[in-house]
């Protein structure tokens, strides 16, 4: 094995899959960053600047009508006026944070989970099998688990640079190991 192509291995209930980067992978890797990045980001500013981003018809009409089988926990989510006044910030400014967090490489890990929970929901709320299963919603929520899988804010991202901030004479990642959850 060369000094540049890296070995993959995991097994995950007594079924192992292994397989070997190309040393292309790394740019790959970052391009589905900073896309995610930039959908998400674009997405989110374009509501926030516009100030009419409201979710409170779509949870209780739009999903409902569509077949999902959340609909009725959507349902109760749209008529919970408290939660429809949060999520009517949470989504706008989500998207913002969780594509900045992708653009410049920061707290990538996070940004990635976040990003990956709203598009289950989405997921769930745009339920549309008629062409199957899978549709943009899920793959994105897939594409945003490989961001967090591969560490990819590490690759020209700030959390390269996070990660080996001192604190008390120790890399940040060593000295609070949880911040792996968080970082890469």
């Amino acid at each position: 094995m060369s000094s540049q192509e890296v070995r993959l291995e995991s097994t995950v209930a007594g079924f192992t899959a292994s397989g070997r980067l190309h040393t292309l992978s790394v740019w790959f890797i970052l391009a589905l960053r900073l896309m995610m990045g930039i959908a998400f980001f674009q997405s989110g500013i374009g509501k926030v600047l516009s100030g009419e981003f409201s979710a409170g018809g779509y949870l209780t009409g739009a999903v409902p009508s569509n077949g999902s089988p959340a609909a009725d926990l959507f349902v109760a989510m749209g008529q919970t006026e408290w939660f429809v006044a949060f999520v009517n910030v949470a989504v706008p400014w989500g998207e913002v944070l969780i594509g900045l967090g992708l653009l410049v490489g920061a707290l990538t890990r996070l940004a990635a989970f976040w990003g990956a929970f709203m598009m289950l929901l989405f997921y769930l709320g745009n339920w549309e099998v008629s062409h199957g299963y899978i549709n943009g919603d899920f793959a994105y929520m897939l594409v945003f688990l490989a961001v967090a899988a591969f560490g990819a804010g590490r690759i020209l991202g700030l959390d390269a640079y996070i990660e080996q901030y001192e604190v008390g004479g120790q890399p940040l990642v060593e000295r609070y190991p949880w911040t792996r959850y968080l970082l890469g």
